[in-house]
């Protein structure tokens, strides 16, 4: 039965009802109270409750949603701060302010409280909305930089606001009458406001564009789910892994479930700990905090126990079939000789496996289930393979290692896993994950396929990066060209910006051959409105250019470093009258200049001031820097694909598609403010882009290296 919620049309609670609706609790809005009422919540106990902050308390406390009301008593009380700010929000001349505060508070958060999204958020949200064009106005101005990338993600993260914030608020924004209907509101879409045509094809066009994750999983209960994010630690993470990742945190967090994340170390000829080590780092870098962390290690007894057990009921026999007549078999159907032996054969030679015997290493384990079954995955699947190499955790205690077919399933019944996530590339092993949890006679687990990221000119295979790693040909797993999170990172990826992309993708699960662009130029929608200004001119040509009127004695102005954003500080502009700029810009001064040249190579040029003129309407801008001692040494870091074919066959040799040149180092000076970038520290330099600091200044002999910040735009160089 739905809650009625009683209201003044001069005064819809915006956040009452948008918190009602996120947090899936379904109320009747009617608009029958006189101008300038509280809005009241009628019980079914015959009951009111009175005022908007505490309708939004009551529906956070009454939703099944995990943490909407905070999951403990501080962050419930930093939940309840925000409730207590947000009616400044509608006072008119504080609303500036508080989008000041707000946008400062936000600048390193992702949500107002915690990890997931609370009433505090919908509240603020609401606030903001509730400006109307007031607030799209700001938006649009790039002042709040912060505050506006907060704002869309939560749009885009819960469709439903934009809809209730179309039917209730004003173009004036919130306090002026508007026309409600009485329709039911909730989390269903049943219980949704009704949408009219117009509304429908954009809504529809937003999520073609956007994406939309507003789907069910099957057999969900809220607070039951539990999904995992099972990273092999033999390479760090790259943008796939990341999509994994956010799509396993999304729907643990979406059902108030539970997200493990486990290390899948059942091969020791590739894992490290040092992986362990970085996947970790990855996984805070990226703000995903698990549950609880486990290693499919920590199963080994239990696995074999299950292996031996399949061996006895006749499911599993062990198999000395050379590989590549096992695979041709496979291919063809055809039965293996020691398919059919008796399970005491088996035993034996699975203890000659287990003690890593000569005998035992020539054998492997194989699931007995369908040889002529048209998914090829279902052809007796191998469960267990030798190697005597010692395990980065428990050494050389075994001699014998499950393959992820047969762990995987085992050990996300185990672990109560109700859903597994797995990209659109093991889709034909779903069939053989059910088979062998079926055999195992464990609890059934739901498997849910999402698309698989893939880019052009980029390698996604852990295999393919080692082979650059170990060629050294990049300087590591955190090189710039590569696509791992920290690679990404160190070129100037922000983590807003991965995670809007992936969002972006929504639940899709088509498979395509994506651009690098979207992404890069929602990086640049986050890095721009803040990052600070500087300028530096080329070193190679560049030209002194005198301004025969200029001040006779070098003066220094203190300057905004962001004109627009007060936040990236101010910086000391040295002004003289002799200043450097780049060639390209000298060889492009003729008229009216004096010009010293050597032959065709400009090498000085003379000049006087005219402060008058117009920038708008200047046709040539030139980036100048004063001639003056304190001038910085920078190397400025162009890089390109590894690879120069679009996308990568299985046939293809890396050998014959890697791209001759992947860094180009450009010497440059720059201005004094920069001996104090961090490491780290984005930047923009006037009319040559965005960069971010790789090695920060050290002393005057080594220069500060900028990685260039990429479009995506960009072809490999032929």
């Amino acid at each position: 039965m739905a809650l009625a919620l009683f209201f003044a049309p001069d005064l819809p609670p915006l956040a009452a009802i948008a918190a009602a609706a996120v947090g899936g609790v379904t109320i009747d809005p009617v608009s029958s109270l006189p101008e300038g009422s509280k809005p009241q919540l009628a019980l079914e106990s015959g009951d009111r409750l009175l005022g908007l902050n505490t309708l939004v308390r009551f529906f956070g406390r009454l939703s099944s949603l995990h943490g909407f009301y905070g999951v403990d008593p501080v962050t419930a009380s930093q939940v309840d701060e925000w409730l207590d700010y947000s009616p400044k929000f509608s006072a008119g001349a504080e609303f500036e302010e508080c989008c000041h505060y707000a946008n400062s508070y936000l600048a390193m958060r992702t949500f107002l409280v915690g990890y997931t999204t609370t009433v505090a958020d919908i509240t603020i949200w609401s606030s903001l909305a509730g400006g109307g064009k007031r607030w799209e106005s700001m938006k649009k101005s790039a002042k709040f930089p912060h505050l506006s990338r907060w704002y869309d993600a939560i749009s885009v993260d819960r469709p439903i606001l934009q809809e209730l914030a179309s039917k209730y608020v004003g173009k004036r924004g919130l306090g002026r009458p508007v026309s409600v209907e009485a329709k039911p509101v909730g989390a269903a879409a049943a219980g949704a406001p009704k949408k009219g045509k117009a509304d429908v094809q954009q809504t529809e066009k937003a999520q073609k564009v956007e994406g939309s994750f507003e789907i069910s999983l099957p057999g969900a209960e809220m607070g039951k789910v539990c999904t995992r994010f099972p990273p092999e630690p033999s390479g760090f993470l790259h943008i796939g892994h990341a999509k994994a990742a956010f799509l396993n945190e999304y729907f643990a967090r979406k059902y108030g479930g539970k997200l493990i994340v486990r290390f899948d170390d059942t091969n020791p000829s590739k894992e490290k700990d040092e992986f362990v080590t970085n996947i970790m780092q990855d996984l805070e870098t990226l703000e995903i905090k698990p549950d609880e962390v486990t290693y499919t290690s920590d199963y080994f007894p239990a696995l074999m126990e299950m292996a031996e057990k399949l061996i006895k009921e006749g499911k599993a026999y062990v198999d000395d079939t050379p590989r590549e007549v096992m695979q041709k078999e496979r291919m063809d159907g055809i039965e293996s000789k020691r398919r059919n032996q008796n399970v005491e054969e088996n035993l034996a030679l699975w203890k000659e496996m287990v003690a890593g015997t000569k005998r035992g290493l020539s054998c492997c384990l194989r699931g007995k289930l369908d040889m002529q079954a048209l998914n090829k995955t279902l052809r007796d699947p191998v469960y267990y393979r030798c190697n005597p190499e010692e395990h980065h955790r428990v050494g050389s205690k075994y001699k014998v290692y499950p393959t992820y077919d047969f762990a995987c399933p085992y050990v996300d019944s185990t672990e109560g896993v109700t859903h597994a996530l797995r990209s659109s590339e093991y889709h034909d092993r779903n069939e053989q994950y059910y088979r062998i949890l079926a055999d195992m006679g464990v609890r059934p687990v739901h498997t849910w396929d999402f698309s698989r990221l893939n880019f052009v000119y980029t390698l996604l295979s852990k295999r393919k990066l080692q082979w650059f790693v170990s060629q050294g040909l990049v300087e590591g797993w955190d090189d710039p060209r590569f696509p791992t999170v920290q690679g990404m990172r160190r070129r100037g990826l922000t983590v807003e910006a991965l995670r809007r992309f992936i969002l972006s993708q929504g639940a899709s699960k088509n498979l395509n051959l994506m651009e690098w662009d979207k992404l890069w130029t929602i990086n640049k929608q986050i890095i721009d409105p803040v990052c600070p200004r500087h300028t530096a001119v080329l070193k190679d040509g560049k030209v002194p250019l005198t301004l025969r009127d200029g001040p006779e004695t070098p003066f220094i102005r203190i300057i905004p470093r962001h004109k627009k954003f007060a936040g990236a500080g101010k910086k000391a502009t040295v002004f003289a009258n002799t200043i450097l700029i780049d060639k390209a810009d000298a060889e492009a001064i003729h008229e009216g200049e004096e010009i010293d040249r050597e032959g065709d190579k400009v090498t000085g040029l003379s000049g006087v001031l005219h402060l008058e003129g117009s920038v708008k309407t200047t046709k040539l801008k030139l980036t100048w820097l004063a001639d003056h001692p304190e001038l910085v040494d920078l190397n400025l870091v162009e890089l390109d694909y590894l690879i120069r074919k679009e996308k990568m066959e299985e046939e293809d040799e890396l050998l014959n598609v890697l791209n001759p040149v992947t860094k180009i180092e450009v010497a440059a000076v720059g201005d004094s403010n920069m001996r104090n970038l961090a490491k780290g520290e984005i930047i923009q330099l006037e009319r040559k882009g965005y960069f971010i600091c790789d090695a920060p200044y050290v002393r005057s002999t080594s220069p500060i290296v900028l990685i260039s910040i990429p479009d995506g735009r960009q072809r490999p160089r032929q």
